[in-house]
């Protein structure tokens, strides 16, 4: 037991010997001063300061590498891209005109009609009578016309008997207008060409006055009615050119015929009308149709979406580079998305575009420049 505590003993008189050694090296007091010496530059004979290789190489500012572009400048027309349908240009009910039992009816359901031509007539002999009448009483006055007005310049009638032949005269001319218009009645006739879309009474058939006979639809030109929305409402006008693709995959070029100043109460949106020609009525109406009308051409500049960044303030923009390759912000407008990438206005032409590290440098901070090229987006034509 006593050994073992002696060797214990001459341990611990190792240690502390060891120990005195090395603090009187003086290494204890040294390890900040090297620390602080090399942090010092040492200074030649004329006391100017001394960089040693190693610290000038560090002094010098690493500068951040981007890639950038040179987009192509080229003028670019927005499409605007809405739905609609088809409809007729003109749609008439038309009526019978007076009452009677139909005479003719020369028309059939999805036939094709001139304008005037004759949709139906009425059985009306007494009427064609009574126009013949006419025509001969207002032959009859003005015969006794021409004799009161030679007794009157012979002084043998009183000039009062002259002035009620005149209005007998007028009164027949009166009764045959009306006779002529009560006859004219019995036909109706179609008041513009079109098709006849349906006939809702049978040959023979008593009709009454304002009774439904057909309906009429003027199908060329047709016409697509549409809504295009308050943001858009602006870029277009009456005139402008549409491509027009209707459900059946038939394509055609249309125009814009109407444009409405007053938006609809609930969608907020202002109807719009397309002309389209239709000689061959195949286009019918009803269909649906998808509009693409294109706003006035601007300049602009097309990139990938993932170069746009925002400004600290939230504003849209890009990162640019100048003569120095120092970056800025430019705030740009969002014209368009196509699948080639964003399509934008605002970029002068030549300027440079950060396409990669654009979120990591700030204004005003010089980078090395890597010049790349834009590659198609996936799906683009």
């Amino acid at each position: 037991m006593s050994s073992r505590f002696r060797a214990h003993r001459l341990s611990a008189i190792l240690v502390l010997v060891a120990a005195g050694i090395w603090v009187g090296t003086g290494k204890f007091a040294s390890v900040g001063s090297e620390e602080a010496n090399a942090a010092v530059p040492a200074r030649d004979e004329a006391g100017q300061e001394q960089t040693a290789p190693d610290a000038a190489e560090g002094k010098a500012e690493t500068l951040r590498t981007v890639a950038a572009i040179t987009p192509e400048v080229k003028e670019h027309a927005r499409a605007i891209r809405i739905s609609g349908v088809t409809d007729a240009d003109k749609r008439s009910v038309l009526a019978a005109r007076t009452s009677g039992v139909i005479l003719s009816l020369p028309i059939a359901e999805g036939a094709d009609i001139a304008a005037g031509e004759a949709v139906m007539t009425i059985e009306g002999p007494e009427l064609a009578a009574g126009v013949e009448t006419a025509k001969a009483a207002l032959t009859q006055r003005k015969q006794e016309l021409d004799v009161a007005e030679k007794l009157y310049r012979s002084g043998n009638t009183a000039e009062l008997q002259l002035i009620g032949q005149r209005a007998a005269l007028a009164a027949a001319e009166a009764a045959l207008s009306q006779a002529k218009a009560a006859a004219d009645r019995l036909a109706l006739n179609a008041p513009f060409a079109g098709v006849i879309d349906s006939v809702d009474v049978e040959l023979g058939e008593w009709v009454q006055t304002g009774t439904p006979i057909a309906t009429l639809l003027a199908l060329d030109p047709i016409i697509v009615r549409a809504e295009v929305s308050e943001v858009d409402v602006g870029y277009v006008e009456v005139g402008d050119k549409v491509e027009v693709k209707l459900v059946s995959g038939a394509m055609a070029e249309g125009t814009v015929r109407h444009l409405s100043r007053v938006a609809t109460g609930n969608t907020r949106t202002y109807p719009v009308e397309v002309v389209l020609a239709n000689p061959d009525h195949q286009i019918p109406a009803g269909m649906t149709a998808e509009l693409k009308l294109f706003a006035a051409p601007v300049k602009t500049v097309t990139v990938p979406r993932s170069v746009i960044t925002l400004s600290d303030e939230g504003e849209l923009g890009l990162r640019v580079l100048d003569a120095d390759n120092v970056a800025h912000f430019a705030s740009v407008e969002l014209i368009d998305d196509t699948p080639e990438g964003l399509v934008l206005a605002g970029v002068d032409a030549g300027t440079r575009i950060i396409v990669a590290g654009q979120d990591l440098v700030r204004d005003g901070e010089k980078v090395n420049v890597q010049t790349t090229t834009i590659e198609p987006a996936a799906g683009a034509n």
